[in-house]
C-alpha cells in the first residue's frame, strides 16, 4: 500500500510540473491536436533526447537557426563530445545501465520542464520511434520533432503499416494478417506459400530479430531465435512472416510532410549493401534504377504517407526484385541514419525542415514544392565504424592515439567521436563517423570517397575501413548492379591487403637507402652503382657435409679444443644471422626470413668455425618487437644449420643481475642456452662472468681479451696465446683500438 501511495505522489507531483507549462503553451498544443486550425511558433529552446553524431547533427541545424540547444547525457558519456556541443547539457539517468539512460522517459521530459524546453527532437535509435514517448512529450506541453503519437504507433506496427499500404492500393510481399507469438503459425505460412520465408519483429527494426529461412524443417528453431532477439531489443517478441524476395535491391523514399497536409518526396536512396540486415553503404539517388519503376515507387510512397496522415519526416521502404517488381515493406517514422546523402543531392536540410515544420510552418512557408526538388548528382555514405572485418566485425574499443581523416572537395563529414584522445566506448553504437562523397555520377562520388578513406589515419583501434575500401572498388559496386546479396556472395571483400602509411613508405625508404645507397643523383653526379646480386643455387635433399661441430658432439668438449688448437690459420665465424636481428641497418628480421637462406648456409658453409646467431640484443628484439620467443628460435636455428656451432655473444652487464653478483642470471641463462642447442659462448668482459657459467654448463666458451680502452693487440698475439682447453680466443675487432 506503502508502494502504491508514493508512486501516486510522484505521479501527481510530475502531473502538477506539467500544469505550471504557460497557458499560453497548453492553448498552443490545443490548436496542434486541431488539424483544422494552423499555428506558428518559434521555439527557442531545444532538447535532443540522444547522443553521439546525430545530437551534434541537429545542434548545428539549431545553431543554425539562432536556437538553444539542449544536451542530456548519460554517466557514461560525461566525457563525450555531444555533451561539451550542444549550450546546455544535463545528466539523466543516475545509476541506470549506459543505453537505460536514454530510454528513461520520464527522467528526460522532467529534465526538459525543469530547463524550460519546448521542443524534443529524438534523433534515431533509442526513443526516436516510441510513440508513447512522442505521447508523453505532448501530454506534458513539449512538442515531439517528429510524426503524431498516433501515426508514429501505426506506422511502428509492422502489420498495421502492412494493412494501411494494402488500404492506399500499394503492393505488399504475401505475409502473415497480424504479428505471432508462436511457432506453429509460422510453420503454417511455410507450408502454405513455401520457403524461403522471413521472420521480422514486428515492433522494431535496426535487423534485429530478422531471420532468412530457407528450409521448412528449420522454421521452428529460427522463429525462437528471432522471438528472442526482438524480446531482448524492443521489449515485445511477437514477430511477422513474410514471403521472401530472392535478390531484391533495397530501395527507400524521403518524405516530408506538413500539419497542412502538404507532402512531397525528396527521391529515393539505395541500401542494397547490407550486412546481416545492417546498411553499410548508402546510395543517393539509386543508380541503375529503371525511370518507370522509379516513378511509379515514388508515387506509392507518397500515397500511403497521405493515407495516414504523415507528418515531418520519414521513411517508405521497398524491395525491388530483378524483374522490376515492388513491394512495401515498413514505413520509418523518424530521421534516417542515411538522411544526408539526400541533403546532398536535394540541397535540403532535413533537419532544420523537421524543426520549422514541427514549428507550424507549410512546406510552402519554407519555399518547398515537389517541383522545387531536383536530384543532382550522386552521393554515397559510408559508416566508418570501430569493427574489426578481419574477425567478424567485432566491436572495438578504447583510447584513439592518432586520427588524421580525409576531407574536401566533395567530401562531407558526420562525426561525434573521432578525435585524437577520445575514448570508444563499449556501451554504445560503433559508429565513428559517416562519410559522405558528393560528385557529378556515381564512379565519381566512388572515387572521392576511396581518395577520402584512404586518407584517414585511425591508430588504437580497428576500424572497417579497409572491408570499406574492398566494396567501393569491387566491379559490381561500380557498375551499379549491386543487391541485398552483395557482401554475401564476394568472399573476396574479407581480404585485407596491408595498408601502407606514408610513414610505411618513409620508413621502407630510408631502409633502402641505408642498406644500397641513394637511387637519386648526389652532389658529385655519380650515379650509383646497381647492384644485383645473382640468387645462389641451394642444394636440397642431398646429405649435408660434415663440419667441425661432428667433433663437439660426438667426441666432447676436450677433443673439439686439442682439434681447433691442432688447425693452422684462421678459423671463421659468421655473425650474419645475429647482426640481421639486432644491428640498426638490419633490425628486426623474424626467424621466418632466416629460415629462408638456412639451407644455403647449411650447405655451403660447413668450413665455418661457428655461426654467431644468438646473444646480444637478440633476445631483447625478439620479445619486444618481433614477439617471437628467443629460445624456440634458438631451437629451430640449431636444426637449421646442423653443420656448424651455435655461438652466443655475452656481455657482462646484459645478463647479471648486478655487476658484483654476476654469476647466477649468466649461469642460468647459459643454461638454457645449452638445453636449446648452443655449442660456443663468446664471452666479453671476463671481469664481470666466470668460465664456469658456460663450460660448467655443458658448452664451451670464449675469452674475449679485448675491450675498450685496453693497449693495441694484434693477431699474432692471438694466434700464440695460451689457453684452457675449454677457452678459446676471439678477435672482437669492434671493441679493439684498430
Amino acid at each position: 500500500i506503502l508502494s502504491f501511495s508514493l508512486s501516486h505522489i510522484q505521479y501527481l507531483l510530475l502531473e502538477m510540473r506539467f500544469l505550471r507549462t504557460s497557458a499560453a503553451s497548453l492553448r498552443w498544443l490545443h490548436s496542434r491536436q486541431a488539424s483544422s486550425v494552423s499555428y506558428t511558433r518559434e521555439f527557442k529552446k531545444v532538447m535532443v533526447a540522444n547522443r553521439g553524431e546525430i545530437a551534434i547533427r541537429v545542434f548545428r541545424a539549431l545553431t543554425e537557426l539562432n536556437k538553444t540547444s539542449v544536451a542530456i547525457y548519460s554517466e557514461q558519456d560525461k566525457n563525450s563530445m555531444h555533451r561539451l556541443k550542444a549550450d546546455e547539457a544535463y545528466l539523466v539517468g543516475r545509476g541506470l545501465p549506459p543505453v537505460a539512460a536514454y530510454l528513461a522517459i520520464e527522467q528526460i521530459i522532467e529534465t526538459a520542464l525543469k530547463n524550460n524546453v519546448e521542443a524534443v527532437h529524438p534523433g534515431y535509435g533509442f526513443l526516436s520511434e516510441r510513440s508513447d514517448f512522442a505521447q508523453a512529450c505532448e501530454n506534458a506541453g513539449l512538442v515531439f520533432i517528429g510524426p503524431s503519437p498516433d501515426v508514429m504507433a501505426r506506422m511502428g506496427d509492422k502489420v498495421a503499416a502492412r494493412q494501411a499500404a494494402i488500404e492506399a492500393g500499394v503492393q505488399v510481399v504475401p505475409g502473415t494478417p497480424g504479428p505471432i507469438t508462436n511457432a506453429k503459425e509460422a510453420v503454417d505460412f511455410a507450408r502454405q506459400y513455401g520457403t524461403p520465408i522471413i521472420l521480422k519483429a514486428a515492433f522494431g527494426g535496426g535487423g534485429r530479430g530478422i531471420r532468412r529461412v530457407d528450409r521448412l524443417e528449420d522454421v521452428e528453431e529460427a522463429f525462437r531465435r528471432s522471438f528472442s532477439e526482438a524480446q531482448a531489443a524492443f521489449g515485445d517478441g511477437s514477430l511477422f512472416v513474410e514471403k521472401f524476395v530472392e535478390r531484391p535491391r533495397h530501395i527507400e523514399v524521403q518524405l516530408l510532410g506538413d500539419h497542412s497536409g502538404n507532402l512531397i518526396h525528396l527521391y529515393e536512396r539505395d541500401c542494397s549493401v547490407q550486412r546481416r540486415h545492417q546498411k553499410v553503404v548508402e546510395i543517393a539517388p539509386a543508380p541503375a534504377l529503371p525511370p518507370g519503376v522509379r516513378e511509379k515507387i515514388l508515387a506509392d510512397a507518397v500515397r500511403l504517407a497521405r493515407h495516414v496522415g504523415y507528418q515531418n519526416a520519414g521513411t517508405v521502404e521497398f524491395l525491388v526484385d530483378q524483374k522490376g517488381n515492388y513491394f512495401f515493406i515498413e514505413v520509418n517514422a523518424r530521421l534516417q541514419v542515411e538522411h544526408t546523402v539526400t541533403e546532398e543531392i536535394t540541397g535540403v536540410d532535413l533537419v532544420q525542415a523537421q524543426i520549422r515544420i514541427a514549428e507550424g510552418k507549410t512546406l510552402t512557408d519554407l519555399k518547398l514544392s515537389q517541383e522545387s526538388i531536383v536530384p543532382h548528382g550522386s552521393a554515397i555514405q559510408c559508416r566508418v565504424t570501430t569493427e574489426d572485418p578481419a574477425r567478424g566485425f567485432q566491436p572495438d574499443s578504447g583510447r584513439i592515439e592518432v586520427r588524421m581523416i580525409g576531407r574536401r572537395n566533395g567530401i562531407r563529414l558526420d562525426s561525434a567521436s573521432a578525435f585524437a584522445g577520445s575514448i570508444i566506448s563499449p556501451h554504445y553504437d560503433s559508429l565513428m563517423v559517416k562519410v559522405i562523397a558528393s560528385a557529378r555520377n556515381h564512379p565519381n562520388a566512388c572515387a572521392k570517397m576511396i581518395r577520402a578513406l584512404r586518407e584517414f589515419r585511425i591508430r588504437g583501434v580497428k576500424t572497417n575501413i579497409p572491408f570499406l575500401l574492398n566494396v567501393l572498388q569491387q566491379p559490381t559496386f561500380l557498375d551499379a548492379s549491386v543487391d541485398t546479396y552483395f557482401i554475401d556472395e564476394h568472399p573476396e571483400l574479407f581480404q585485407f591487403p596491408p595498408l601502407r602509411t606514408e610513414t610505411q613508405k618513409l620508413l621502407s625508404y630510408l631502409g633502402e637507402v641505408k642498406v644500397n645507397g641513394p637511387q637519386t643523383p648526389l652532389a658529385t653526379c655519380l650515379k650509383p652503382a646497381v647492384v644485383s646480386p645473382p640468387v645462389p643455387h641451394v642444394k636440397t635433399g642431398s646429405k649435408l657435409p660434415e663440419g667441425l661441430r661432428e667433433v663437439l658432439v660426438k667426441q666432447g668438449a676436450e677433443a673439439f679444443a686439442k682439434a681447433v688448437r691442432d688447425r693452422k690459420g684462421c678459423m671463421i665465424t659468421d655473425t650474419t644471422f645475429r647482426c640481421l636481428i639486432s644491428l640498426s641497418w638490419a633490425t628486426r628480421v623474424r626467424t621466418y626470413d632466416l629460415a629462408q637462406i638456412s639451407p644455403f648456409v647449411a650447405h655451403s658453409f660447413n668450413g665455418l668455425f661457428s655461426l654467431e646467431n644468438w646473444g646480444g640484443a637478440t633476445f631483447d628484439v625478439a620479445m619486444r618487437f618481433l614477439h617471437e620467443c628467443p629460445w624456440r628460435d634458438l631451437r629451430h636455428s640449431d636444426r637449421r644449420s646442423p653443420i656448424s656451432h651455435s655461438r652466443c655473444c655475452y656481455e657482462g652487464p646484459m645478463v647479471s643481475d648486478t655487476p658484483t653478483t654476476p654469476t647466477t642470471s649468466s649461469t642460468n641463462s647459459a643454461t638454457v642456452a645449452v638445453q636449446c642447442g648452443m655449442d660456443v659462448f663468446r664471452v666479453f668482459r671476463l671481469s664481470q662472468l666466470r668460465a664456469q657459467s658456460d663450460g660448467g654448463n655443458g658448452g664451451s666458451w670464449e675469452g674475449g681479451r679485448s675491450r675498450r680502452g685496453c693497449h693495441l693487440v694484434t693477431l699474432e698475439m692471438y694466434l700464440t696465446l695460451p689457453v684452457p682447453n675449454t677457452i678459446y680466443p676471439t678477435i672482437s675487432s669492434w671493441q679493439t683500438n684498430w
